[in-house]
């Protein structure tokens, strides 16, 4: 048996038996959880067996955890200003609402071992910090090490605290529906999904490096109501596709089985956020439901990306609520499932019946952030050791975002949870970190070596190439693509911000304009083709709007509130002077393209008459376009959604029903629509903007 390199902090290094071992309770002697010989369920079982209630519950809960460079100055710090340690009275966000303590306090007196990472530094900082908050924990009574979580952090886009709260310092592919465009592209060229995997091996070098060793991610989800906000995040709309993603990334970054090379992941959100009713989010009480309108919708449509997910080291079930109101009765394996209206962290029969059962899930469940504070859907009326209760007895396993032990504590002296359920969680999270490495030889990394290690990594180039290969032609009237050399561009972009619109522009011209065989003008009027880019944005991740989310290319539309009251909505500032531009443009004879950043599933009806040629685009390197546009890099993405092609397409009713269903995914819509109405849009040129459609250059 091979002697593992071990490295301590604070406590001693013991020799039996000629092998050394850690003394993580310092008591002088081996016991079988610091025995890296023994199986690590011998080692769990023996260190849950040793934990104290308080040292139990602390494990159960993960919260987010600021490092000490985001520390405000003057702020309170340790470790050279590497761990905050700033006391907080109020938490900050909807998700945390108790008091925040210092790192120290949380570790040392919580006994919180779970953290969220938020916060966007350098490899080798983000590698010192972990080592920090693992030296502090090695130096409690038991020496549980750190676990530190994280949204992802591979993907190009726009920060959005709780969905993209970090990217750019890791390699940066496109937004997730980006990846799937260039998946599905390779597809259609007789290949496989080899980038799914490529790309997860590259991206957990460089995670492990950093001292992170959980994500969250990825969605599994599909989208079917095209207003949800989450689409965004997803790989789009085809339950096959999404299947092979996750089966991939999952064993790219967690390997055959989890172990000490590998990044555990959190597949999200089970079963399935997509049915939104009429696409409200449910970080809100207006999005608090799920409607299954269409009978089968769940099986056939939503649980299929969860199956291919089962190997995932743990499951987090989403905020929503199924309704029983507004739904059929839906069946999994051919069995009716009796919804119970709670939010799915609380449902029993679907994480315990369904997915440990008949699934076999072996894996943890880890609630989303804040259900025993704001997003408790269903046990809004319990108190909060109840809510905490609920969810427990219903197999969540960790409560996430928050540091409220003695709610937990409280539900298990009151009798709520026994003590069986409190030991079987502990020994699933448990043997997570004894499967890792974390008590052994990988509590440490290298933190010097971060930085070398993810610049040298090989998902810089393979990011570059799929930010090239996610680009969906669209339209191409009249083979306007590719530019001929020496074409004149003039380049802009239009964004909700007029700030970002500015800088988003001056990139753009900058990279665009490298780009060999095209020139640069800086006016309209002097170009021989123009390039106009929109990336609208709508409505609020943590707020409804006032009445449905607004897909269109528009400013200041008058809209009608849900409470009937009359308000205005713009997506895209200057989305008036950009249709103008290209109105000019093809009066004057101009070669005019369009490209739309699709985050969300925008209806174009008005813009794409307007283009000459159309793209769509994923948050995909402006040099990517460019290269696109210049015929140095054929097109061959595909569409991962079906955008609706109208208003009316997706309509909803005084009734508030949706004239499209809102959990079926937009390829399969259209057996579901009235008569003369169709679901996906068909462009001047007859093609039809439908999942898996983009053209080439040979088209």
């Amino acid at each position: 048996m091979e002697q593992p390199k071990l490295e301590t902090r604070s406590k001693k290094i013991i020799e039996v038996d000629g092998y050394q071992f850690k003394d993580l309770n310092g008591n002088g002697k081996l016991d079988p959880y610091e025995d890296w010989r023994l199986p690590y369920e011998e080692r769990a079982k023996d260190l849950v067996s040793r934990m104290t209630l308080d040292e139990k519950v602390g494990n159960m809960l993960i919260n987010t955890r600021r490092t000490g460079y985001n520390t405000p100055e003057g702020g309170k710090t340790s470790y050279d200003g590497i761990i905050d340690e700033e006391i907080i009275e109020q938490g900050e966000t909807i998700f945390a609402m108790r008091k925040v303590w210092g790192t120290s306090h949380t570790i040392e007196n919580l006994h919180i071992r779970h953290f969220i990472l938020r916060d966007n530094f350098s490899p080798t900082k983000l590698a010192r910090w972990n080592n920090a908050m693992n030296e502090i924990a090695e130096g409690t009574r038991l020496g549980i090490p750190t676990l530190v979580t994280s949204n992802p952090r591979n993907d190009n886009g726009e920060f959005v605290f709780g969905m993209n709260d970090a990217m750019g310092v890791f390699s940066t592919f496109p937004a997730t529906m980006g990846i799937a465009a260039a998946v599905l592209g390779e597809k259609a060229l007789g290949k496989d999904g080899r980038i799914f995997s490529e790309y997860a091996r590259a991206a957990c070098a460089e995670w492990r490096a950093s001292g992170l060793r959980k994500g969250y991610m990825y969605m599994a989800d599909v989208v079917t109501d095209p207003r949800w906000q989450r689409t965004y995040g997803t790989f789009g709309e085809d339950p096959e596709l999404i299947s092979d993603a996750m089966e991939r990334i999952i064993e790219g970054f967690q390997g055959d089985e989890l172990g000490p090379e590998s990044v555990s992941l959190t597949t999200k959100h089970y079963p399935g956020g997509g049915p939104r009713e009429n696409g409200f989010d449910p970080h809100y009480v207006e999005g608090k439901w799920n409607v299954y309108r269409t009978p089968g919708s769940l099986d056939k449509y939503h649980m299929p990306g969860f199956r291919a997910a089962i190997k995932s080291a743990s499951m987090m079930p989403y905020y929503s609520a199924p309704s029983i109101e507004k739904s059929v009765v839906q069946h999994i394996d051919g069995i009716d499932v009796p919804f119970e209206e709670v939010g799915f962290t609380f449902n029993w029969y679907l994480i315990e019946e369904v997915l440990r059962r008949r699934m076999g899930y072996k894996g943890y469940i880890n609630s989303d952030s804040g259900v025993t504070d704001n997003m408790n859907w269903g046990v809004e009326d319990l108190e909060r050791p109840g809510r905490f209760a609920k969810a427990v007895n219903a197999g969540t396993d960790l409560i996430a975002d928050t540091n409220n032990v003695e709610d937990l504590k409280a539900a298990v002296e009151q009798g709520m949870i026994s003590m069986e359920r409190i030991d079987e969680a502990n020994y699933r999270l448990l043997m997570e970190m004894f499967q890792l490495g974390l008590f052994d030889e990988q509590t440490y990394v290298d933190a010097e070596a971060a930085d070398d290690i993810v610049k040298n990594s090989p998902g810089w180039k393979l990011a570059d190439e799929v930010h090239r290969k996610s680009i969906v032609l669209m339209k191409n009237s009249n083979k306007t693509l590719p530019l001929a050399e020496g074409t004149k561009v003039y380049v802009q972009m239009w964004h909700k911000k007029p700030e970002t619109s500015e800088q988003k522009t001056a990139e753009a011209r900058e990279q665009i304009g490298a780009v060999d065989g095209l020139i640069l003008v800086d006016k309209p009027e002097e170009a021989d083709a123009l390039y106009l880019m929109v990336d609208p944005q709508s409505g609020d991740y943590f707020n409804a709007t006032p009445g449905l989310l607004e897909l269109t290319i528009c400013e200041n539309k008058p809209l009608r509130a849900v409470d009937g009251t009359e308000y205005t909505e713009t997506t895209v500032t200057g989305a008036e002077e950009f249709k103008q531009m290209a109105r000019e443009g093809r009066e004057r004879g101009q070669k005019v393209i369009i490209s739309v950043n699709y985050s969300l599933a925008w209806i174009i009806d008005d813009v794409e008459p307007l283009a000459d040629a159309l793209i769509g685009t994923f948050h995909s390197f402006f040099d990517a376009q460019g290269e696109v546009i210049a015929g140095k890099f054929k097109p061959q993405g595909k569409m991962p959604i079906t955008p609706p092609g109208t208003e009316a397409a997706i309509h909803v009713d005084e009734n508030g029903i949706c004239v499209s269903p809102n959990d079926v995914p937009g390829y399969d819509k259209q057996q579901y629509m009235p008569e003369g109405l169709d679901y996906a849009w068909t462009d001047t040129d007859g093609n039809v903007y439908k999942l898996g459609h983009g053209l080439t250059y040979e088209d």
